[in-house]
């Protein structure tokens, strides 16, 4: 955490985001779509996708070799634009748990970055 970070409520989380964690856990494309920038990019596994049709197929195709459950842990707001969501993942995957970043950017309502990272 930065001198700027502040904890949050999860339940305080920007709509968009709190939106986002729900479509991925459920691999809703279109509601995605509608909360990301035209120009949005999500970086997982140190791969980038960028602009919404990528994004969705991303979300359609994450992890499906896999069986998981996600439970947030922790939220963070750093300035007006940027949060963090702290999820604690387990399942089948090698290592079988994991606490993962998921660190937004918004551009007003909506998300115009997402960079996932343990």
């Amino acid at each position: 955490m930065t001198d700027s970070t502040v904890r949050i409520d999860i339940t305080d989380l920007p709509a968009a985001v709190q939106q986002f964690v729900t479509a991925l856990d459920t691999r809703d494309t279109t509601a995605v779509a509608g909360i990301l920038t035209p120009r949005a990019s999500v970086t997982d596994e140190g791969h980038t996708h960028t602009g919404i049709p990528s994004i969705t197929d991303w979300i359609a195709n994450a992890a499906s070799e896999f069986t998981y459950t996600t439970t947030p842990v922790a939220a963070e707001r750093t300035g007006s634009h940027r949060f963090t969501l702290i999820q604690h993942l387990e399942g089948d995957f090698p290592g079988g748990s994991v606490d993962l970043d998921y660190r937004f950017t918004l551009e007003g309502a909506l998300i115009s970055s997402l960079v996932i990272a343990p």
